[in-house]
């Protein structure tokens, strides 16, 4: 059994059915399923979206806001679910901390990979938010990159469908359900799991992305368990 995982969510996630902002009971559902894997003795880190409040690439889509400023208006987004996420694992008996990528110490801990490698061996939860504290690149690199350096054995990507397609099973009825392909499948077909660069990192260290549905109860535990049944896997 994998004992050191690092679960990556989408900020759009958090937001429910009304599409922005934060649904508590989101919340205290992912906080339900990571106490769940505390409590079979695995340790987690979490690299959450902010989606939810705002996209870089969207906010300066127009022009008036520069890339880079509309990148960390969405690094601060993902500070707010950050704290968010804190609180509900908390309001579960659980002792979590909060990292960032860019200081804020009123708010949280600055990212240090030692101190945050400490809390996970002390089965403290370690939230990373802030992205990479750099433009330009996605929470996805992000949570492959925190991965890496904390020495996870495993990337789970939660997302909303129950892993990786040909097409968006969404739009096409015909879409197949890939479960297992490599990385440079994953780059060459342009079946976006997760943006290259994430991909590419992920390859250079072996790391492998599982993709699975977050909303199916248990499954984050069975995927750590070896259960592959309901999720897809790039290696």
């Amino acid at each position: 059994m994998d004992k050191r995982v690092l679960v990556k969510f989408s900020g759009e996630a958090l937001a429910g059915e009304e599409g922005y902002g934060i649904d508590t009971k989101i919340l205290d559902y992912i906080a339900e399923e990571i106490k769940e894997l505390i409590d079979n003795g695995v340790q987690v880190g979490i690299v959450i979206g902010g989606g939810n409040i705002i996209r870089g690439v969207t906010a300066a889509a127009d022009g008036i806001i520069k890339r880079t400023s509309g990148d960390y208006m969405g690094m601060l987004g993902t500070v707010i679910n950050g704290i968010a996420m804190q609180e509900a694992l908390e309001h579960k008996g659980l002792s979590a901390r909060l990292q960032t990528a860019i200081k804020m110490e009123q708010i949280a801990e600055p990212f240090i990979v030692r101190k945050a490698m400490r809390h996970l061996e002390k089965n403290r939860v370690v939230i990373f938010s802030a992205g990479t504290g750099n433009p330009y690149f996605t929470t996805d690199t992000a949570a492959t990159l925190r991965a890496t350096e904390i020495g996870a054995s495993l990337l789970i990507k939660a997302t909303k469908v129950d892993g990786i397609y040909d097409k968006d099973p969404m739009k096409f009825d015909d879409a197949v359900k890939l479960d297992t392909i490599t990385y440079d499948q994953a780059l060459e077909d342009h079946i976006k799991v997760m943006d290259d660069t994430a991909i590419a990192l992920a390859k250079d260290n072996a790391l492998p992305i599982v993709v699975a549905d977050m909303y199916q109860k248990g499954n984050l535990l069975k995927i750590i368990k070896g259960d592959l049944s309901k999720c897809s896997i790039v290696k």
